[in-house]
């Protein structure tokens, strides 16, 4: 019989590099070396208190309670975590019996030892799709979003890098078959690109996808205006938001304002529009005081449209700026400070010369330029960036405890 020390040996996760207290898993090791990652007890624990938390659900179900909503949406995350831990726990199980044979029976040991590396992956991927459950979901992880794109430093070069990364979200949009539109674009009037532009992706969730691109994107590549064939470095900023409830809700949202908190500016639109353009003050500029942030939205001939789309923004805006101030207070009044993806500067490197993507959050690297930017490849970056999130916040949990 494998003999099992009562403490076992922590397994090293590269991404936490913090001490014992930051790993998510347990390893236990035969003598032979096949190690089994199990999932640390304090997570275990989690898990056993909301297994508790279905079986009291299920009482009230049985003296014939009714549930509303956000209880309905509690039952079913219970229940997927009770069966996905009894999943984990019979996975688990086949594996120590494997470990025991591998060790014991020689006459098996070759067959015991195949079947354990089949099944091992099995172990991990329920043991990473668990705790994904268990880290506590993002506040508007169900919305739609909201980017906004605008260059940074290169000139003209940063102005069509950031039409690249536009057609890149909307490439993506139209490969997961979302419902999409651009809510503003100002191009750039003296050549190629944009000076900034605002895209609206409707599908629900978006956001949980899509917050990972918030930051500034770099580019390394030739110019086509450069002679000699020397490489440039240009940079783009992205602002994801979340959508923030429909046309109906905008109204009341824009009710909610004392009249010294907001100015609402009317004037006539600029730049290409035909003959509708500087004929009518349809345009409109929104100041928000409290806060800052200005808005200018011109897209839309009715002064009306214009005023929503302005008010949908702000709306999101302050919707991510309470929620930044909120995360950043937490954050602020833990005794340990710990890492965060959120806005990093410089999240992500394009570099063309060496057909490269690199995010520099995760480490990730991917050689398929094309793949990428036109959108098709750019899940591949986002689940990375998503799983070294998931073990940021798995630390998070276990410092907690």
């Amino acid at each position: 019989m494998i003999s099992r020390s009562l403490f076992p040996r922590l397994s090293f996760n590269k991404y936490f590099r913090l001490g014992p207290t930051a790993k998510k898993w347990f390893s236990s090791a035969a003598e032979n070396g096949f190690i089994i990652d199990e999932l640390h007890p304090s997570l275990i624990k989690r898990v056993v208190k909301y297994v508790d938390d279905m079986h009291s659900l299920e009482a009230l179900l049985s003296q014939g309670e009714s549930f509303d909503e956000t209880t309905q949406k509690r039952y079913a995350k219970v229940s997927f975590i009770k069966d996905m831990y009894e999943r984990y726990q019979q996975q688990l199980q086949g594996l120590e019996e494997l470990q025991e044979l591998i060790e014991e029976d020689p006459s098996l040991r070759d067959e015991a030892e195949i079947e354990f590396t089949r099944l091992l992956p099995d172990l991990k991927g329920t043991s990473n799709e668990l705790l994904n459950r268990l880290i506590p979901p993002h506040p508007f992880a169900e919305k739609p979003c909201i980017l906004e794109l605008r260059p940074g430093v290169g000139g003209i070069e940063a102005m069509i890098f950031a039409q690249d990364l536009l057609n890149m979200y909307t490439g993506y949009a139209h490969s997961k078959r979302w419902k999409y539109r651009i809510i503003s674009k100002n191009e750039n009037q003296s050549g190629s690109g944009i000076v900034d532009a605002i895209l609206s992706i409707d599908e629900p969730g978006s956001y949980d996808r899509l917050k990972y691109e918030a930051g500034v994107h770099r580019v390394q590549r030739v110019p086509a205006t450069e002679t000699k064939g020397r490489t440039h470095t240009s940079t783009a900023a992205v602002v994801v938001l979340p959508q923030m409830g429909d046309d109906k809700e905008v109204d009341s949202f824009e009710r909610t304002f004392k009249p010294d908190e907001i100015r609402i500016d009317v004037m006539r639109a600029s730049g290409k529009g035909g003959q509708h353009v500087n004929t009518t003050d349809s345009a409109v500029r929104l100041t928000h005081y409290p806060s800052g942030i200005v808005i200018s939205m011109q897209d839309e001939r009715s002064q009306h449209k214009n005023k929503a789309k302005a008010f949908a923004i702000l709306r999101s805006k302050l919707a991510e700026k309470e929620r930044k101030e909120k995360e950043d207070k937490e954050r602020s009044a833990r005794k340990d400070q710990v890492s965060t993806i959120d806005r990093s500067d410089k999240i992500r490197t394009y570099n063309y010369p060496q057909n490269r993507i690199t995010d520099h959050r995760s480490g990730y690297n991917l050689h398929d330029m094309e793949g990428i930017m036109s959108g098709e490849r750019l899940d591949e970056v986002i689940d990375a960036i998503q799983k070294f999130d998931c073990d940021l916040k798995a630390k998070e949990l276990l410092s907690a405890d």
